[in-house]
This record gives C-alpha cells, sequence and structure tokens, in this order.
C-alpha cells in the first residue's frame, strides 16, 4: 500500500496555523501595549497652554487639544467660546505609567495654573477656562482628591481649590488647534501666557523634561 501524502494541503494548513498563530500573538502584544498606556483628561485654561506644557514631559505619549464636559456632540471653537455649550478646553493625555505617574502629572498640572479661580485663568473668562480633572479610572480619582486635600491642607494656595474632578465624559478634538504653540510662539498671547509657563517648566520642573522632544 502505498502512502499518498497531499503537500499542498499540508503546506497550507500549516500557513493557515502559522498566520493565526502570528494574529494571535500580535493580538496579545497590543492588548498588553494598550494595558500600558492611560488616558487622562485635563483642564487647565486655555487648551493651548496645557498642550505646550504637557508635550515636554517624559512619559507622555500624545497630547490632542479638545472639548470636555459638555452638552453639544462635536462643538466648534466658536461655539464653545459661548459659554453655552457647556464644555470646557482641554487636553486628551496619554502617558506610559511606567515612565510617569499618575501623581506626577497631577503635581505639573496644579503648578502651571491657577487652579483657585472659578471660570478663569488670567484674563480668560469664562465656564470654558474653569479647572478639571477628567478621570478614566478609580485611581486617578482617588490620587486627584488625595493631593487636592494635601494641597488645600497645607494652604499652599491662598484660596481653596475649585478645581473639578469628574469622570470623563466624551471628548471632542480640536484639530485646529493641535501644536498652536509649536506652530504660533511668536504671537502675542503665545509669547505673553504660554512662553512664561514653558519657562517656569524648565526652570522648576526639569528632571520631567524630555529633551529629545
Amino acid at each position: 500500500m502505498t502512502l499518498v501524502i497531499n503537500y499542498s494541503s499540508l503546506i497550507n494548513n500549516i500557513s493557515i496555523k502559522n498566520s493565526i498563530s502570528l494574529i494571535n500573538i500580535s493580538l496579545f502584544c497590543l492588548t498588553l501595549k494598550k494595558k500600558k498606556i492611560k488616558i487622562i483628561y485635563l483642564a487647565g485654561g486655555c487648551f493651548w497652554c496645557t498642550e505646550a506644557i504637557f508635550q515636554n514631559i517624559k512619559g507622555v505619549i500624545e497630547v490632542k487639544p479638545g472639548y470636555i464636559d459638555g452638552t453639544v456632540k462635536n462643538p466648534s471653537y466658536a461655539q464653545v467660546c459661548t459659554g453655552k455649550t457647556g464644555h470646557t478646553e482641554a487636553i486628551e493625555l496619554k502617558y506610559n505609567p511606567k515612565n510617569i505617574g499618575i501623581n506626577d502629572i497631577f503635581f505639573i498640572f496644579f503648578n502651571t495654573h491657577d487652579p483657585t479661580t472659578l471660570n478663569r485663568q488670567g484674563n480668560d473668562l469664562g465656564t470654558q477656562y474653569r479647572s478639571g480633572i477628567y478621570y478614566t479610572e478609580v485611581k486617578q480619582k482617588q490620587v486627584a482628591f488625595e493631593i487636592i486635600k494635601q494641597i488645600n491642607s497645607e494652604k499652599i494656595y491662598d484660596n481653596p481649590i475649585v478645581t473639578e474632578v469628574k469622570k470623563a465624559t466624551p471628548f471632542y478634538i480640536a484639530e485646529e488647534h493641535i501644536n498652536y504653540y509649536t506652530q504660533n510662539s511668536n504671537q502675542a498671547y503665545c509669547s505673553y501666557t504660554i512662553t512664561p509657563k514653558i519657562n517656569k517648566l524648565k526652570t522648576y520642573f526639569k528632571n520631567y523634561i524630555d529633551i529629545k522632544k
């Protein structure tokens, strides 16, 4: 009796099995990678400022400006500026917790804007400029409240913190405002408001700055 082997079928089966294995491995690696990346939404007044600050920080993977905590879907900048949509200007911050902790992110956040002025940052007035932390996991919420309690108890500021801490709602990216400071650093508002914050960052938080960025 002659044994006939269908090599074509065997090769195809091996290829299919290998392909499935590679796909499974890729999905597994992608899952692991995603687990390492965390997201937090921060509002500290004008998002040009907040974006420019956190773009320089080690462990921060991506920063995008946009709008959060409002009632209108996909609002425009003009709509948000009226203060009628309920949104605040914010950033979506993706970070690797192995390279930077949420404590450090909040430490920088509370030191680079005024968290004691309600619906205001400097000359920017309105609910769209309110200070806020919008968390995506319970740990972020817990740490935020702990730090706010500590800042208030130590009376670091003359007035109490008014930063709101809420669960994140849909975030709408402001595409036309991405990298605004980088592209318009000589503009009057940027020179007067944002550049001093960047200089403060470089002076007092130099250990957090990623010189490769």
